[in-house]
């Protein structure tokens, strides 16, 4: 029974160093389901990072989901 070595205390915030320094914004990711009619709906997306490139993810999202899709430019919210 003394082999037994995760018995000890740990705090992993304890050696937390400041190389990471750096404040990074969190950016909140919006998922909108608008039902059409019978069983077509609508998703929305809204709030991605504008270092995403948006063809190819829907490109990613049309080839896993098996559905069609297009990205809107908004006049107020851009993409």
């Amino acid at each position: 029974m003394s082999d037994i070595q995760n018995l000890k205390a740990y705090d992993p915030f304890a050696d937390l160093g400041e190389e990471n320094t750096e404040v990074v914004p969190i950016d909140n990711v919006h998922i909108r389901i608008q039902q059409r009619n019978g069983r077509k709906s609508i998703t929305t997306i809204q709030g991605l990072s504008k270092s995403i490139d948006f063809k190819r993810l829907l490109k990613a999202f049309k080839k896993e989901f098996a559905c069609n899709g297009n990205v809107a430019q908004d006049e107020e919210l851009g993409d």
